[in-house]
């Protein structure tokens, strides 16, 4: 069983680990028989200006015999992307802006970018050097390298792929991501069906669906919600100090140790979503020392394939995410108790109808897509269930798969193995050191005796 100050104690990098990455050209992967081209249009959800971005993930891979009797993973799945890329030949085209930036992706064929590459290290290195295969990993800028033209949103590749072999028979899948294309349910159904297609199934077990009309603003648009996850506020100034990234994980000792805190009604009913994205937002506004009278956000972003109302079809892979936001003060999130903001976070989940995913659709339109309020944001995007972490490409599941990155306003929430082999959450948060320390402090006492110290948040 995990330790308490096992968390408090992981450091953002314990050991510094340099090695060559050798690459070979990049080149374009597109579909492997002839598909339809045509100009689709993405949905009001997709093209938002927030998701106008590229982002990574990465899967980290033992090795070993393949399933299917493939030798060299660059190859296996090299193949198997362009054999993927019929179904889902929207990826292998190009995004343009046509009325008002709309964002429409002409399928082109022209593919997506690879890169085949090795590695002078070992897994094993890479997970002393890494504080277990947790963010932030080692050398992230060699394993998924920035191609020249690459990095646009218009008018280039919406998906970048680089497979690196490492020196044990291991290998590393980085890839970066068009977040208009995509979310993170729906980029992990596309590489759960290249990796499907590299184990040798005639076809994905999932169809793609399209259907991005469903997400269209209404005309005129309506919205009927306050939406003040769009507050026209200014971002909050950095705090002082150099930021640096750290993954606290939680098994499930951890979680018990929170939910423990919780009054009666709510510890045996509150998710470990609730609790922990509740505890970390307490955690994290104490650690940053806040004045008591400032405002403080924190955004979820709720997924909202199985609102039945929206009709949203059986394997749609583009966005289907709003944010949702409450809004307090520092002095009022941490003079309450945990059971306060539990309670919050399950109020504002409860918002995610039919009815406030279309508001939010006309709010984007009606007022040119505005960016959510920064100040004093803490965003939090749960990816446990996306299934990265069972993406199995012939070589066996992951010993990591999921984000690669974080920043100081978003956090992940990400399925792992802890040092037990058990189910665990990791969750990468970016502070300025001093603060990350304080942090790191908090969380130790959040998972340790239920009595918290004098002085702690309750």
């Amino acid at each position: 069983m995990p330790k308490a100050n096992e968390h408090a104690q992981t450091p953002a990098m314990t050991t510094t680990l340099a090695f060559a990455v050798r690459r070979r050209d990049p080149v374009l992967v597109g579909p492997a028989a002839p598909t339809p081209r045509e100009t689709k249009r993405l949905s009001d959800i997709d093209d938002q200006e927030v998701l106008r971005a590229h982002v990574p993930f990465v899967f980290f891979y033992r090795g070993g015999v393949h399933a299917a009797g493939g030798q060299d993973p660059a190859a296996v799945i090299q193949r198997a992307l362009g054999e993927a890329l019929v179904p889902y030949y929207p990826l292998a085209g190009r995004l343009r802006e046509v009325e008002g930036r709309k964002l429409v992706v002409d399928c082109t064929g022209d593919g997506v970018m690879f890169v085949e590459a090795d590695a002078d290290v070992r897994l094993p290195e890479l997970v002393a050097a890494g504080a277990g295969l947790r963010a932030p990993f080692p050398c992230m800028d060699q394993l998924l390298f920035d191609v020249d033209g690459s990095g646009g949103v218009l008018n280039s590749p919406l998906l970048l792929i680089q497979v690196t072999r490492l020196l044990c028979g291991g290998f590393v899948l980085a890839l970066r991501l068009n977040h208009t294309i995509c979310d993170a349910i729906g980029i992990a159904q596309f590489i759960s069906a290249v990796a499907e297609l590299a184990r040798g199934f005639p076809a994905p077990t999932v169809t793609p669906a399209w259907s991005r009309e469903l997400l269209e603003a209404r005309s005129p648009p309506k919205p009927a919600f306050p939406h003040r996850e769009f507050d026209a506020v200014p971002p909050s100034p950095p705090p002082p100090g150099e930021m640096v990234m750290r993954t606290f994980t939680f098994g499930p000792a951890d979680i018990a140790a929170i939910k423990k805190r919780l009054p009666g009604h709510l510890r045996k009913t509150a998710t470990t979503f609730e609790a922990l994205t509740a505890a970390l937002w307490r955690a994290r506004t104490a650690a940053l020392e806040l004045p008591p009278d400032e405002e403080v956000r924190l955004v979820i972003i709720a997924n909202f394939r199985g609102v039945p109302e929206l009709g949203l079809p059986a394997g749609y892979y583009g966005n289907a995410c709003v944010p949702l936001v409450v809004v307090t003060t520092a002095g009022a999130l941490l003079g309450g108790s945990l059971g306060d903001a539990v309670e919050l976070v399950r109020e504002v989940k409860a918002a995610v109808t039919a009815d406030f995913v279309r508001s939010t659709a006309d709010l984007l339109v009606l007022r040119g897509r505005p960016c959510p309020a920064l100040g004093n944001l803490f965003l939090v995007s749960d990816n446990r269930h996306a299934g990265f972490h069972r993406v199995d490409f012939g070589w066996g599941e992951p010993a990591y798969g999921g984000p690669a990155d974080a920043g100081f306003v978003v956090s992940f929430l990400v399925a792992v193995r802890n040092g037990d082999g058990e189910d665990a959450v990791a969750v990468p948060m970016v502070l300025p050191l001093p603060a990350m320390d304080r942090l790191a402090s908090e969380v130790e006492m959040l998972v340790g005796p239920a009595v918290p110290p004098p002085g702690a948040i309750h």
